[in-house]
């Protein structure tokens, strides 16, 4: 590929029409003679993701393009893969978290039955290996890898800490696996397939794996100070997930949170969640639960020190920023 400087906008504008193309390809991988699988496999996509993990592909991707390195057709097929896994996963959460909306509308487990929306999302993970496979053994073994945390981190969530790990150890050792290890290999994706040298492709690696924690817990912190999330509001709560704030809110055991803790002491029930929210807001855990958000924020961005400022190492420090102003 030839050489290529571009400015913020510009740059911005080249991850745009690459997250086209993979939104074109997503569709080409899932289309299938039975046209019943294509229709499920399809339905969160076209509910309209952010694109996030794709978009975190290009953006260390574009660390190639003044030297002319980038291969971008990998850059597309990884970005594809990436997207395949997370959306596969998305199905399977929702159906062991019973969840009922997922990106503004009923998840899939709620129109089809669960059973249906674990083999679409099998079918998905089958499909996203299929496009992997064309890249190489060594991204095969990397994806397999990471396949393996997001499992075993669902699996932790599930069966909770062991007796001897304290439970907010064991929470960000689930977050880790379940969300950052995609996030993470998004990273490492877009720096292969940029040309970067081993030792950068490890430094993006990690930046992807803190970048991953920092927005995982802004999320849930999201969940309960926002009532915009794609999620609806308290969803955490209503299902008794643990997050950051709820833990410290347990951990520190405050004779004035006597009604809160009784609130958390289960899944958070309908009538409730208006005074649970209301409690958890004004409670310092939150800004506790924040501080973590920056640090783990603060950790990515230190992975890019040791490359040139251009637009796309400003993309990947704005990226950082957006986890912290997220938390607020």
């Amino acid at each position: 590929m030839e050489t290529l400087s571009l400015t913020d906008e510009a740059f911005a504008q080249w991850i745009a029409e690459h997250n086209e193309r993979v939104g074109v390809r997503l569709k080409e991988t899932l289309r299938t003679p039975y046209s019943f699988v294509e229709e499920v496999a399809t339905y969160l996509i076209d509910a309209g993701g952010k694109l996030f993990r794709p978009s975190l592909v290009f953006a260390a991707g574009g660390l190639g393009l003044e030297s002319g390195s980038v291969d971008e057709e990998g850059l597309i097929s990884a970005a594809v893969v990436v997207e395949l896994t997370h959306v596969a996963s998305l199905y399977h959460d929702d159906v062991m978290d019973e969840a009922a909306l997922r990106r503004g509308g009923p998840t899939a487990h709620r129109k089809w039955g669960n059973s249906v929306a674990i083999m679409v999302g099998d079918f998905m993970l089958a499909q996203a290996s299929l496009v992997g496979a064309k890249l190489g053994e060594e991204f095969m073994t990397y994806q397999a890898k990471t396949l393996s945390r997001l499992v075993q981190g669902q699996i932790g969530e599930m069966k909770g800490p062991e007796p001897d790990v304290d439970d907010l150890t064991h929470h960000l050792a689930v977050v880790s696996n379940k969300t950052a290890a995609l996030i993470a290999a998004a990273a490492r994706y877009g720096a292969t397939f940029a040309g970067l040298p081993g030792d950068q492709v490890e430094a993006l690696t990690q930046y992807g794996e803190r970048l991953g924690m920092a927005f995982q817990l802004a999320d849930d912190l999201l969940d309960i100070l926002s009532d915009e999330s794609g999620k609806q509001a308290g969803t955490d709560l209503r299902e008794g997930v643990p997050t950051v704030a709820t833990l410290l809110v347990q951990r520190q055991q405050r004779d004035e949170d006597a009604r809160l803790l009784e609130l958390l002491a289960r899944p958070v029930a309908e009538a409730d969640l208006p005074e649970a929210l209301d409690l958890l807001r004004v409670h310092p855990a939150v800004a506790e639960a924040r501080a973590h958000v920056k640090r783990w924020a603060d950790e990515a961005a230190t992975y890019l020190s040791g490359l040139d400022d251009g637009p796309a190492v400003r993309a990947l420090r704005t990226l950082c920023e957006q986890a912290i102003v997220r938390s607020c």
